[in-house]
C-alpha cells in the first residue's frame, strides 16, 4: 500500500483528494500539511511514498517545494494537484510522476496512483526472496524479508527479530520502511515496524491505543495513537 501525503493549503481541496484515494483504494493518506513548512516536519518524521501536491500556495509554493525534494535522497514521488494547467511543462522538469488538474476525476487519480506504483516498483508485492544484509557475530548475513517477525529501532540502527534469533541493522527504520514496502509490514510506532502476518491479537488499551500480540513468543508492541486508525482500516477491525 502507498504511503501519501496530501499538501494544500485549502481544507476542503484536502478532504476531497483524501475522499476520492480513499475511493481509489491502495494509498494510505498518512500526513497532510497546508504549508510547505508544516510537510518538510512531516517528511522529517515519517516515510511516505508520494506527495499530493498543490501548486500555488502561500510563501515557498509546490513548484519551489519539489525542487528543493530533487535533491534529497529517497525523495518521495510527486504528483501536482491543481487548479492550473498551465504549470504542467515546469512540472516534469522537476521530475513529478503526474499532473492532475482540479476537480480530479477518479479514474484519472487512479492512472496517476499506477504511475507512482511503477516509478517506485511497487506494482506486484515483494519477491519472498527479497533479503536484509544484518550483522551477526561480526559476519554479514542475509535475512528473509518473510522470516521478520517485526523490526525495531535502535538508536541510529535497527534490530530485526525473526522467529529464532534477532540481528542488528546499519540500515534505518525509515529506510527498512521502504525496503520491505509489502502490505505485511506495517509502521505502527516511531520504533517499530511489524509484519501483521505474525501478529495474532489486537488489543485495546487505555488512552485510545493498542496493543499488539505476536504468536508463539507473545511479545507485545505498541501502537502509537495516530497508527491506530490506519491500522484498524488495514485489518478491518
Amino acid at each position: 500500500m502507498l504511503k501519501a501525503m496530501v499538501v494544500d493549503d485549502e481544507a476542503p481541496a484536502r478532504s476531497e483528494l483524501k475522499y476520492l484515494l480513499d475511493e481509489v483504494g491502495g494509498v494510505e493518506v498518512v500526513a497532510e500539511a497546508d504549508n510547505i513548512r508544516d510537510a518538510i516536519l512531516e517528511l522529517k518524521s515519517m516515510h511516505c511514498d508520494v506527495i499530493f501536491l498543490d501548486i500555488n500556495m502561500p510563501g515557498v509554493n509546490g513548484m519551489q517545494f519539489a525542487e528543493a525534494l530533487t535533491k534529497f535522497k529517497n525523495l518521495p514521488a510527486v504528483v501536482f494537484v491543481t487548479a492550473y494547467g498551465d504549470y504542467a511543462t515546469s512540472a516534469f522538469d522537476v521530475n513529478a510522476v503526474d499532473y492532475l488538474v482540479k476537480p480530479v476525476e477518479t479514474d484519472r487519480l487512479r492512472q496517476a496512483i499506477e504511475k507512482v506504483k511503477n516509478s517506485l516498483g511497487m506494482n506486484g508485492s515483494k519477491s519472498t526472496g527479497e533479503r536484509i544484509p544484518v550483522e551477526k557475530g561480526g559476519k554479514k548475513v542475509l535475512v528473509p524479508v518473510d522470516k521478520i517477525r517485526y523490526v525495531m529501532a535502535k538508536d541510529d540502527y535497527s534490530c530485526l527479530y525473526t522467529e529464532d534469533d534477532h540481528y542488528l541493522s546499519t540500515i534505518s527504520l525509515t529506510q527498512l520502511e521502504t525496503r520491505l514496502g509489502s502490505d505485511s509490514f506495517f509502521r505502527v510506532h516511531r520504533g517499530y515496524i511489524v509484519n501483521l502476518s505474525y501478529v495474532s491479537e489486537v488489543e485495546s488499551v487505555p488512552g485510545g491505543t493498542l496493543l499488539l500480540t505476536m504468536r508463539d513468543t507473545g511479545e507485545q508492541i505498541p501502537v502509537s495513537r495516530r497508527r491506530v486508525a490506519p491500522l484498524k482500516k488495514v485489518l478491518k477491525l
